[in-house]
């Protein structure tokens, strides 16, 4: 299992955005990350229950990530199309585990999906996400300002 890098601000796994959500991703296989997360009650809609934005958005990162390729090397892509399916309330203050899986590449554009269960192993939400290239490699040097790299947990 290897960690996935962060970077400093992003709303999904910045380390130093204060609001963030601050997911630390694991590949746990070629094609297969992982995340295991315990949301806070600020992030609740109704209470009790993850806001389904914030819901959408651990199912998008998480599935762009089944993609990322090396630390080196990144491969960096946008949403083109994402349909989550709402299957049950998505509980804050509880052990999740969420799951994203590559599919079929396209070389441009490559489809990914993306899963989050309760500890029971209960299918919670779901996503089927249609991912684009960013039309150019991002510099090395823009990595090494947005702080993307593996950092030690803590």
């Amino acid at each position: 299992m290897n960690k996935q890098p962060n970077s400093r601000k992003c709303f999904v796994c910045g380390i130093e955005n204060a609001n963030g959500l601050h997911l630390k991703f694991y590949e746990t296989g070629p094609g297969e990350v992982t995340v295991d997360y315990t949301a806070p009650e600020h992030f609740q809609g109704y209470p009790g229950v993850l806001h389904g934005g914030i819901v959408a958005a651990i199912l998008d990162e998480t599935a762009g990530r089944t993609l990322m390729g090396t630390t080196s090397t990144p491969r960096f892509m946008f949403t083109g199309k994402m349909e989550v399916k709402y299957r049950r309330n998505v509980p804050v203050g509880q052990p999740l585990k969420v799951i994203g899986r590559a599919g079929r590449d396209r070389g441009r554009s490559a489809e990914a999906s993306a899963a989050i269960y309760n500890q029971n192993g209960d299918l919670l939400a779901e996503a089927e996400v249609l991912l684009v290239n960013l039309p150019e490699t991002p510099d090395p040097a823009i990595l090494n300002q947005l702080g993307w790299k593996v950092y030690p947990d803590m």
